[in-house]
């Protein structure tokens, strides 16, 4: 069974990467952390965090104690005891991408060695470890898996932002392809987190995680969709579920936003749906009505912005449009599929000029066309027209709710006269 002083490779040092690699430092494993972006490799190597729930503290802490390595080259890899794959998988096209998990299985091959153990964590639909990663690592390393390595599947439950509910905390669902390698990949986790829940096959743990965030993105279609209709009826939506929240049993607070974002929720029911079109010949109805309300919701955004000028005589082409927040999640950096990204573009096909303030976002993933401001009177005096997108804490509010000029907030997080409600 693994050990602490073990060498553990974690291929991916982003938002569910690097919290991975960090614990198991701090558990006394040496770790060698791969990322192909060796921009992010420089950054790590000179204890600058880019992932919010790792401060530069903890990264230096890590370098100190010559038990993390940050590299971009798998010659770094050779006789590790466990290798966890973090990689992305979006869709392309609305099809899976596998093709990050497919290139670090592949890598990774060829320096397994008897004993050792690989873990999937990126999100992916019920099968691939078993089908997919296994031959991968069979063929390049000449052993059979179950036998002379061991493979499981452990989706993971990152929450950025989250302090409360962090990677030690949040229990931790284990898989192996067969009751040994559940064994070797369930002490590795016992290790780095306070529970664990095995499963019986990779397939059910990679349900798990679909499962969990297509609930999620179904039930923040139901509000969205519902926030729409309050409006054109002239309800406030923000008020009936502040009330609906009050009920102790039978109901769940889901608030309805800009759109959703980061891997989890565009992405991951996609995939459940996918493979359920694939294999069965079937439409997930539920998941692909879900997706139509929210890859919407930019649009409907968009629309509010206009109709907000018009009120003032103006026209979006040719405004100037402030965005506070670029992030898909409040106090994060992750701007992966966040709604932001459609708006920007929408308001700019329309012609209007874009300025916006995150601290939080990386300088490198700032999307093109848009002026990066503070937020102050002195901006604000420079727009015709103001979006509340991402609630961050850093974020001053009250200049948004005192502003002179109209602020559309989607978010139910700031008052004023010139308010409007998403």
């Amino acid at each position: 069974m693994p050990t602490a002083t073990q060498k553990v490779v974690v291929v991916g040092q982003g938002y569910v990467g690097l919290p991975v690699a960090m614990r198991a430092v701090e558990v006394g494993s040496h770790v060698v952390g791969i990322d192909l972006d060796a921009t992010r490799i420089a950054k790590l190597a000179a204890a600058e965090s880019y992932v919010d729930d790792i401060s530069n503290e903890v990264l230096r802490s890590a370098l100190e104690s010559q038990r993390y390595l940050p590299t971009t080259s798998y010659l770094d890899t050779a006789h590790f005891d466990v290798a966890v794959i973090t990689v992305p998988t979006p869709l392309r096209e609305s099809l899976p991408d596998l093709s990050f998990i497919e290139s670090s299985a592949a890598s990774l091959a060829p320096r397994i060695t008897p004993g050792a153990t690989v873990v999937l964590e990126s999100t992916t639909y019920p099968g691939t470890t078993e089908e997919l990663l296994v031959p991968i690592l069979e063929q390049g390393s000449g052993l059979h898996a179950g036998e002379d390595f061991f493979v499981g599947y452990s989706p993971e439950r990152i929450d950025p932002g989250n302090k409360k509910w962090g990677f030690v905390q949040t229990p931790k669902v284990v898989s192996g392809v067969n009751p040994v390698s559940l064994g070797h990949v369930q002490a590795f986790y016992d290790s780095l987190v306070e529970r664990t829940v095995p499963v019986s096959t990779p397939k059910e743990a990679e349900l798990t995680k679909l499962l969990e965030n297509t609930f999620r993105h179904v039930n923040i279609a139901l509000v969205n969709e519902l926030a729409i209709f309050a409006h054109q009826l002239g309800v406030n939506v923000w008020e009936a579920i502040d009330a609906a929240s009050t009920k102790p049993f039978g109901y769940m607070r889901f608030t309805p936003g800009p759109g959703v974002g980061g891997h989890c929720l565009p992405v991951d029911p996609s995939y459940l749906s996918w493979q359920v079109r694939r294999r069965l010949g079937q439409s997930f109805r539920f998941v692909e009505l879900a997706n139509d309300i929210n890859d919407h919701m930019p649009d409907y955004v968009a629309q509010q912005l206009m109709a907000i000028l018009n009120r003032t005589g103006r026209a979006l082409n040719g405004s100037t449009v402030y965005i506070a927040g670029l992030a898909y999640k409040k106090n994060t950096g992750d701007i992966r599929e966040a709604p932001s990204l459609r708006l920007i573009e929408l308001l700019l096909d329309y012609g209007a000029t874009l300025m916006a303030t995150d601290a939080h976002v990386e300088a490198t993933r700032w999307p093109a066309g848009v002026e990066k401001v503070d937020l102050t009177a002195q901006t604000l005096h420079r727009a015709d027209v103001g979006v509340l997108l991402t609630d961050h804490d850093d974020l001053p509010l009250s200049v948004l709710g005192k502003s002179k000029i109209p602020v559309l907030d989607t978010k139910n997080a700031i008052s004023g006269a010139n308010v409007y409600k998403l």
